[in-house]
């Protein structure tokens, strides 16, 4: 493995990157807007709904992340193997299973809400303004997850800086029809929901023009037509990450719940520590994505040696990454936790478990990663048992410690990350050196 080939990788790496990392931090803007021109209403509930509303909206459009990671995956092996035919009837497909599922979301969303907002103890008023929240927002359904196949389709073909583009757009346009629907035309709430269902067609809009400009060339009567085996691929793909997405969740969902029966002030600190794991995560992701774009990329060149050489350097990044941030909580950790609440409780009970959080940092950089890679070699199978593995780990350890409180709860969300990081860092590791890795890519090809 050459210097002038390590460093070529880097280069390519943090070209990537860096602008997935900006794409990121900016992805919470979105929600901040909304809540800020709601929070200035004379009502509280209304703040209450929408967050609610777009609560379960983030849940839901969350869940169906596995239209990005699969259509990368797949996309990626399809543009290393110079397939550019695969590369279309992928995105196709893709799109087809995205459509699909939004149609879905629209046909049921009334028994869907009626039903989740039934088995929350919400007031009357918080229930009546989240649903009016969600009754509008859920008819972006389709732009957004056909958003999610699109922006598979960039990052698998390393093009990220029309995501930033986007995302730019997007922000300007629900920041302007905030202000005009809600401040100056007094829509409230629905006005909110509405801004943003605009701004997701918008950005879907601009992406597309892109991708039309692409794909002058393509034989679309030859390449659209439904086959099974991309359908069939797509759909194991998507099953498999869609367990580990549920699994994730339960987790994160037990944590905040466990929190809040702890007391106000645990389920107050815990949601602050986990923004702070949050904030770590944007950075983390961006190599992710990198590393999935270029992991895939030399599958479909079946290039084991590159291939290596990618996860080698994405690992070295991604642990300078991690380890800064816990360097960083280590040493503002106090000051930052201040910044973000003024109340003297919650500031003391968030300090007391900041080192925690920082030891969760300094291994989940490996849980990132290797997300990013097995998502780039499409190995969706272990990625779920790596998962449901470390939920048993999760609840096991909860349960062993309960006693412990706060502490139980953190530290068996330490192991969780643990389990991840390291369950899949050992099944690389047996994929690399055992020679199944060259069989998968001889088969592949």
């Amino acid at each position: 493995m050459s210097i002038v080939a390590s460093i070529a990788t880097q280069r390519k790496l943090l070209l990537l990157a860096l602008p997935m990392i900006l794409s990121n931090i900016t992805t919470p803007l979105l929600g901040m807007v909304d809540t800020a021109v709601i929070g200035h209403l004379e009502h509280p509930y209304y703040l209450g709904g929408i967050a609610v509303g777009s609560m379960i909206i983030s849940i839901i459009f969350w869940l169906s992340g596995f239209l990005r990671m699969s259509t990368t995956g797949v996309i990626a092996q399809a543009n290393g193997a110079d397939n550019i035919d695969d590369v279309w009837r992928y995105f196709f497909h893709s799109s087809m299973l995205a459509l699909g599922i939004a149609s879905l979301l629209l046909v049921f969303h009334a028994p869907l809400i009626s039903t989740i907002l039934g088995a929350m103890d919400a007031s009357d008023e918080v229930a009546q303004y989240a649903k009016v929240y969600f009754d509008i927002r859920i008819f972006s359904a389709p732009a957004a997850l056909l958003n999610l196949v699109v922006l598979g389709y960039f990052v698998a073909r390393q093009q990220v800086k029309w995501v930033v583009y986007q995302l730019f757009v997007i922000n300007v346009i629900n920041i302007t029809l905030d202000i005009l629907l809600v401040v100056y035309w007094e829509w409230g709430v629905a006005g909110a929901a509405t801004a943003s269902v605009i701004a997701d067609y918008c950005g879907l809009a601009m992406l597309m023009l892109v991708l039309m400009s692409q794909a002058k060339q393509v034989d679309w009567r030859r390449l659209i037509k439904p086959q099974a085996a991309f359908f069939n691929r797509l759909l194991s793909l998507n099953k498999d990450i869609f367990i580990r997405s549920l699994a994730l969740q339960a987790c994160l969902g037990f944590v905040t719940i466990t929190g809040a029966a702890l007391g106000d002030v645990t389920v107050a600190a815990n949601a602050i520590l986990l923004n702070l794991f949050l904030f770590a995560s944007y950075g983390l992701d961006g190599f992710a994505y990198a590393a999935e774009s270029l992991v895939g990329e030399a599958k479909g060149q079946r290039d084991k040696q590159r291939l290596h050489q990618v996860v080698m350097v994405s690992g070295l990044w991604s642990a300078i990454v991690g380890g800064l941030f816990a360097l960083v909580l280590y040493a503002i950790g106090n000051q930052w936790i201040a910044f973000l609440t003024d109340l003297s409780a919650v500031r003391d009970y968030a300090a007391e478990y900041l080192p925690w959080m920082i030891a969760i940092c300094a291994i989940g950089w490996l849980t990132f990663l290797m997300d990013g890679v097995y998502v780039g070699l499409t190995r969706s199978k272990q990625m779920r048992d790596s998962m449901l593995l470390s939920c048993v780990v999760f609840f096991a350890v909860w349960f062993s410690f309960e006693e412990w409180q706060n502490h139980g709860l953190w530290l068996a969300f330490f192991c969780f990350i643990a389990t991840r990081s390291i369950s899949l860092a050992i099944d690389y590791a047996l994929f690399y050196s055992s020679g199944r890795m060259e069989q998968e890519l001889k088969a592949d090809g």
